[in-house]
């Protein structure tokens, strides 16, 4: 069960760093990075799925 966690944390942890940068690098807003690290895959999917 140990695994399982770290696991899930790590793919959550991932997700918020790889959305963060995704909307640094298109905005350049602190703001934005900040609510896209909170959506985090959700923006992530968005934005592979609109480019």
């Amino acid at each position: 069960m140990s695994d399982k966690n770290t696991a899930v944390k790590t793919g959550i942890g991932f997700g918020s760093v790889l959305a963060i940068t995704i909307s640094w690098s298109v905005n350049q807003s602190i703001i934005w990075a900040i609510i896209h690290g909170v959506f985090s895959w959700l923006y992530v999917i968005y934005y592979a799925l609109t480019r």
